[in-house]
């Protein structure tokens, strides 16, 4: 495997993500099928690791997507501006005034707790983002001299999204590959996305063909073996025992498949309830094994947590730090992220590495 090489020149952007972003309806602690109110966030796979980026670790970043411009899209992107991800890149399609043609995305989640699990309900069909066709971003504009990206991030969801959005990212990790820009691939399995277009062999049928493009690939084992065919063996279907050396040769098993990876990196999850879950990592760069044993924590939303644990990994590897340091640098932040509602991280940078450190939670006054 190769090391991780970044752009030496100055960029616009560390890091440029494109993707879907959705309103969250979200009922707090009750259910979404009973609610009478909801809080409203934003929230999407690949975003959430440019907010995440850019919120608690103050780097520059930016995303490409596509609203229906009506009040729910400028809803969407108020909450993005106060994210502080750049929103130069979004492209606003006309609305219909009733969303026959085009709409925005919604998800409903509810958080979950004790033995009854976190549950998802989106209203995603017809987007602008799903709609979006190859020339429909300047990617030489936005990967090129004149703005440039250190890193760009996408992922399997938007890749899920319809038949062109596979085209789309092709494009754009093409051009990001021609201008030195680092790119990272999160595999984010969806069924309720690929099962109307062909399940699981479509899945993996798109997802073997961007994944030769990636440097940096995430995932869970559900991901590995759902998009890409590779099992992870020795477990049970409740994930209650975790052995760390099956999970080793499953990374060496995607490794000698794609050999244009230069790191692979899974979390280690074991939800013994919806609030108390173990967290870690593995990962391998240049053929070694980078190991976060898991720990006890206890989870008020865990949407997201994968994805602050994505940003959380490339900030440390933007920032120049081991990357034993970066793998931890996501664990700190995933966890940290679940322990506040709603899909994006609210961690300071102090509090990653307070976690990192094995910081008490006795109160800071």
């Amino acid at each position: 495997m190769q090391p991780i090489a970044l752009k030496a020149e100055t960029c616009r952007w560390d890091s440029v993500s494109l993707g879907e972003i959705m309103l969250r309806l979200d009922p707090g602690e009750g259910r979404i099928h009973t609610a009478r109110q909801f809080t409203a966030w934003e929230g999407g796979g690949e975003y959430n690791v440019a907010r995440g980026l850019r919120r608690c670790f103050g780097l520059r970043t930016a995303v490409v997507t596509a609203f229906a411009d009506n009040p729910v899209g400028r809803l969407v992107e108020d909450f993005i501006l106060q994210g502080g991800v750049d929103t130069s890149l979004i492209r606003w399609v006309k609305y219909d005034g009733v969303g026959r043609t085009v709409r925005n995305g919604l998800n409903f989640t509810e958080r979950g707790y004790g033995v009854r699990a976190a549950v998802g309900c989106s209203d995603r069909g017809h987007t602008a983002i799903s709609q979006v066709k190859r020339g429909d971003f300047n990617w030489g504009e936005i990967f090129g001299p004149q703005n440039g990206s250190r890193w760009f991030h996408t992922g399997g969801i938007f890749a899920a999204l319809s038949e062109t959005t596979p085209e789309v990212a092709i494009k754009a990790m093409d051009t990001a590959r021609r201008f030195g820009t680092i790119i990272s691939y999160d595999l984010n399995y969806r069924e309720s996305l690929w099962r109307a277009i062909g399940g699981k062999a479509e899945a993996q049928g798109v997802n073997q063909e961007l994944v030769r493009k990636v440097d940096l690939l995430l995932g869970n084992e559900e991901d590995f073996s759902a998009m890409l065919g590779i099992e992870l063996e020795g477990v049970t279907e409740d994930f209650d025992e975790l052995p760390i050396p099956s999970y080793e040769k499953m990374l060496r098993d995607v490794a000698r498949a794609y050999p244009n990876l230069k790191m692979i990196a899974t979390t280690l999850r074991t939800a013994h309830t919806a609030s108390r879950n173990a967290w870690g990592a593995i990962a391998l760069y240049q053929d070694e094994i980078v190991h976060v044993p898991q720990i006890e924590i206890d989870i008020l939303d865990r949407v997201g947590g994968g994805d602050s644990f994505a940003s959380g990994l490339i900030y440390g590897i933007l920032a120049g730090k081991p990357i034993d340091w970066a793998v931890r640098c996501g664990v700190a932040h995933g966890a940290l992220a679940m322990t506040t509602p709603g899909d994006t991280s609210m961690a300071t940078l102090a509090e990653v590495e307070r976690v990192m450190k094995g910081g008490s939670a006795r109160i800071a006054r």
